[in-house]
Parts: structure tokens; C-alpha cells; sequence
């Protein structure tokens, strides 16, 4: 990608209406980021510690917490470091990055949880052929489509974004470099683009979404003919985790690229619940409810806190 821009660096102003707040603001932001991480490394520690768990469905668990150290990684530091009275300015390369990484991220785990669904749906509706199906060279293809098909979306949707010229000004209304508010800096006619790329950041997550509700629309027709009451309410806990943190995924995609009229304040805080808090809330929706994750998770923290054996 030629950078043909006069700008050479950003400034970031940060989430809109915020002024004078930046103390509370970068202590809040600091814990959440610091549990995202803590959450997510003891969820890899768990499943790696317990041969139990080395099966597809934690397989593609593991892989969302690798995404969900990484994606607020994108932009949390750069926020904590400006919020805490430093520098806002970001070079154009670190702005370029900011981008490439969020969207590469951001599509994968929406790829990772089409995924995640097609793997509950043979393992509810197909048990006795699971094994078979869901092997491990499928599961390995899956997991890097997943990553493969995330990193062309966000090499797509960047060479759009900065293939056009910057000259000035050089303030971006945000905390982070996005779409949205990268376009509006551009020195060029961006109306073209923005509806091509409003098509294909909204076209991916649909798809997915789509595909999503496929799965779980057969997955809820086979719950239902289960016999045991058991049975029935433990693939419904097992879905139920997995829908929740899919509405918590995609429902910020929505409500900030799809929405007609962007609202800056919103889109901010929106952004901060997608980058930071669902990716802290992932382990606990995945572990709160699953026994077998319990267990090794207690066991893990027995080793590395020295906690007491439970009577």
C-alpha cells in the first residue's frame, strides 16, 4: 500500500464528552483490561492442563481467548497511555495497524463463532458421528480459515481506508483508528467507499449470523426430542453460553456500522463494551456454566494461587 498522504501522524482525541474524566476513565479501562487478560490466560492454562478438555469444542474455545487477549490488545494500550496524560499522537503506520488488526481480529472471531456453532450442531445432532466428522486435521482447517478469511476481510477493508490521501486535519474523533472516522479525514470524495464498505462489513457478519441461526435452529429441532430432562438442559447450558457471547459479539457490529445516522458518543461507548468488557465477560460465560471447566480451572489456581483443596 503506497502512502501518498501529506499526514504523517494522528492525533487521537478520544471517547466524545469525556473531558476532565481521564483519571476515573483510565483506572476503569486499566481493570478491565487487566481481568480480560487474567480471564483469558487462566481459560488457555485450564484447558491446556486437562487432557479432558482436549477436545473440538475447547479446541475453538482456546482460540477465541487467544483472540480476546489479542483484539482490546489493538487499542487499550495505546488509550491507557494517552488517558494517563501522555502523548495522543499515533504515527500513520501505527494508525494503519490500528485498523488492519481490529477488523483481522474482529472477523476472525465472527468467523470463530460460525465456527463454534457448526461444531455444537454435529455434536448435538450428529453424536454418535461427532468423533468421526469433527477430526482434528478439520478442526486444524477450520481454526486457520477462520484466521485466513479474517485477515483478507481486514486487508480489504484497509487498503480501502488508506489507499486515499490525508493532508490535513489530522484529529481523529475517537479513541482508535476506524473506518468511520479514518474516512471523514480523507482529502478525497469518500462516498463511494464508505457504501462499499458499509456493504462488506455488514455483509460478512450477516452471513455469519445467518449461518449461526441455521446451526442453532437445528440444534434447538434435535434438544427437543431429547428424552432426558438431563440431557435437555445440559445442551441447552452448553448453547445458551455460547448465544450469549455471540449477541454480545455481533450486536455492537450493528448498532455501529449498520446504524444510518453515526453517533459518535455512542459509537465510543459501544466500541469500549465490544473491545473491552465482552472479552473480559468470555471466560465467564464459558466457565461459570461447565462443570468440567470448573474443575480444571480450580485446579489451575490450587498450582499457580496455592487455594485449598475443596472438601
Amino acid at each position: 500500500m503506497m502512502n501518498t498522504s501529506v499526514v504523517t501522524e494522528f492525533i487521537l482525541l478520544g471517547i466524545p464528552h469525556t473531558e476532565n474524566l481521564e483519571a476515573i476513565l483510565f483506572v476503569l479501562f486499566l481493570v478491565f483490561y487487566f481481568f480480560t487478560l487474567v480471564g483469558n490466560l487462566l481459560i488457555l492454562l485450564a484447558i491446556a492442563s486437562s487432557t479432558r478438555l482436549h477436545t473440538p469444542m475447547y479446541f475453538f474455545l482456546c482460540k477465541l481467548s487467544v483472540c480476546d487477549i489479542f483484539f482490546p490488545s489493538v487499542s487499550s494500550p495505546k488509550m491507557l497511555f494517552y488517558l494517563s496524560g501522555s502523548s495522543r499522537a499515533i504515527s500513520y503506520a501505527g494508525c494503519v495497524s490500528q485498523l488492519f488488526f481490529y477488523h483481522f481480529l474482529g472477523c476472525t472471531e465472527c468467523f470463530l463463532y460460525t465456527v463454534m456453532a457448526y461444531d455444537r450442531f454435529v455434536a448435538i445432532c450428529y453424536p454418535l458421528r461427532y468423533i468421526i466428522i469433527m477430526r482434528h486435521r478439520l478442526c486444524a482447517i477450520l481454526a486457520i480459515g477462520t484466521s485466513f478469511f479474517g485477515c483478507i476481510q481486514a486487508t480489504f477493508l484497509t487498503t480501502l481506508t488508506f489507499q486515499l490521501p490525508y493532508c490535513g486535519p489530522n484529529e481523529v474523533d475517537y479513541y482508535f483508528c476506524d473506518i468511520p472516522v479514518m474516512l471523514k479525514l480523507a482529502c478525497a470524495d469518500t462516498s463511494a467507499l464508505e457504501i462499499v464498505g458499509f456493504i462488506s462489513v455488514g455483509l460478512m457478519p450477516l452471513s455469519c449470523f445467518l449461518l449461526i441461526l441455521t446451526s442453532y435452529s437445528c440444534i434447538v429441532c434435535s434438544i427437543l426430542q431429547i428424552q432426558s430432562t438431563e440431557g435437555r438442559r445440559s445442551a441447552f447450558s452448553t448453547c445458551s453460553a455460547h448465544l450469549t457471547a455471540i449477541l454480545l459479539s455481533f450486536m455492537p457490529v450493528v448498532l455501529i456500522y449498520l446504524q444510518p445516522t453515526p453517533k459518535p458518543w455512542l459509537n465510543a461507548t459501544v466500541q469500549v463494551l465490544n473491545n473491552l468488557v465482552t472479552p473480559m465477560l468470555n471466560p465467564l460465560i464459558y466457565s461459570l456454566r461447565n462443570k468440567e471447566v470448573k474443575y480444571s480451572l480450580r485446579k489451575v489456581l490450587q498450582q499457580v494461587a496455592f487455594l485449598p483443596e475443596k472438601s
